[in-house]
């Protein structure tokens, strides 16, 4: 049977033409649906069971890796001389994470309360809670530093109720006891003399009150409204804004809760999220494009304006008062004790105060905090929040336990959470 050249060359143009017509047709429609399922998956609605169950409780299992400090020459600090410490951990704990009462509002917005609770693990720890370690004293150093101004007479009556509780400039001590609490009568002494320095009474200890606690009341928009909003907050403890800052600008509670953000992020975006436990909204900027088993991915970092102070960064201002750069002063909602926060082994800080401690040794990938998001839903794929806890201290005349301490800012520990490993190849 003969075929008609003319009719197969017809279909096959009409076939090209369809094919050219379905193509673009999904060049168009198929991105404004791929948008219509993010947007409907990522709205926080009990109806989209999956997303809202990892909203809920977050399905990947988070641990904090805990490094102390331990000081190798603490009779040397107290005559002078520069601080010695050697890194010891990490001590390993899952953390659990739940989030409760759920309460969704008219307005667009959705209430919650969440939950922390943390379990030593053994297996991935470096050593155990029995441990033992040297760090410095807070309640003798913090209240010392604390009293600088008080009168004379007063400053002699705390440094004998030191000296009849037995309590020195530094503490050697099990890692679970300096973790999670120890008795001590100094603790309700304190309590007495300086209310307000203490977060409880009892046990004293480095993360007492955040076992078994929650962050505080956030209300957050569902993106019901506007996609654009989602997970960003809309008020904490009821508080639109903060008052322990000195500035509008830093009393602002800006971003997220911290866990996810709203969808189609580009390398222009930014992270920015309200943290409770560091008393401030931080704001994280892109540096590289990454995949994780070849999803596509954006790395944010804290910018070194993070921790600036007021002279390097003026924005930064409204924190003060401040010391070297690389430091929060957290002390207006640290219950006035001298504490502040850090990169660890203070990177990107002051080289001062590297130099004013020996046996640090900062590096970006050990060190620098980052969060990976997947940018086309928001969603973070891999997270390292890595903050330092360091002492203030220096001595106080009338105070005897400080001797000859020269001023220093002294790290106490280090920590990091993250979820379970995943393997990341930013480029």
């Amino acid at each position: 049977m003969a075929i008609n050249k003319t009719k197969v060359a017809v279909g096959f143009i009409v076939a090209g033409a369809l094919t050219v017509v379905s193509g673009l047709f999904f060049l168009i429609v198929g991105p404004m649906v791929m948008k219509d399922q993010v947007i409907k998956n990522t709205v926080i609605d009990p109806k989209n069971e999956m997303s809202y169950t990892m909203w809920k409780d977050v399905p990947v299992p988070f641990f904090m890796s805990v490094y102390f400090f331990n000081v190798l020459n603490p009779e040397e600090v107290l005559v002078g001389e520069k601080p010695m410490v050697e890194q010891r951990g990490p001590f390993v704990y899952r953390k659990r994470i739940q989030k409760d009462n759920i309460t969704f509002h008219a307005n667009g917005t959705v209430s919650y309360r969440e939950y922390r609770r943390f379990f030593f693990e053994p297996s991935m720890s470096s050593g155990n809670e029995s441990e033992v370690v040297t760090i410095p004293n807070m309640l003798v150093l913090g209240a010392a530093v604390m009293m600088e101004n008080a009168p004379f007479t007063l400053r002699l009556t705390m440094s004998a109720a030191f000296k009849v509780f037995k309590e020195g400039a530094f503490l050697t001590k099990p890692v679970g006891e300096l973790m999670w609490g120890y008795d001590s009568g100094l603790v309700d002494f304190l309590n007495s003399y300086l209310p307000g320095m203490l977060p409880s009474t009892g046990k004293f200890g480095l993360f007492a009150e955040f076992n078994n606690s929650n962050t505080g009341l956030f209300t957050i928009h569902t993106g019901q409204d506007d996609i654009r909003k989602v997970h960003k907050v809309d008020s904490w403890n009821g508080l639109t804004k903060l008052s322990n800052w000195n500035s509008p600008q830093c009393n602002m509670i800006n971003g997220t809760a911290g866990q996810m953000w709203p969808p189609f992020m580009t390398r222009e975006s930014t992270l920015p999220f309200y943290s409770p436990d560091a008393c401030r909204s931080l704001e994280l900027v892109y540096q590289r494009d990454g995949a994780m088993k070849g999803i596509p991915l954006y790395r944010y970092v804290a910018p070194k304006t993070l921790f600036a102070n007021g002279s390097d960064y003026p924005p930064n201002e409204g924190f003060c008062p401040c010391r070297q750069s690389g430091l929060l002063n957290v002390s207006s909602c640290r219950h006035n004790s001298p504490v502040f926060i850090s990169h660890p082994h203070f990177f990107n800080a002051d080289p001062v105060l590297l130099d004013s401690v020996q046996g640090l040794r900062p590096t970006e990938d050990e060190h620098g905090l980052f969060i990976d998001i997947h940018p086309l839903t928001g969603v973070p794929l891999n997270v390292s929040i890595r903050l330092q806890l360091n002492l203030y201290m220096k001595k106080v005349s009338g105070i005897t336990e400080t001797k000859k301490i020269s001023e220093v800012v002294m790290p106490m520990i280090w920590f990091e959470e993250r979820p379970k490993s995943c393997r990341i190849n930013v480029v």
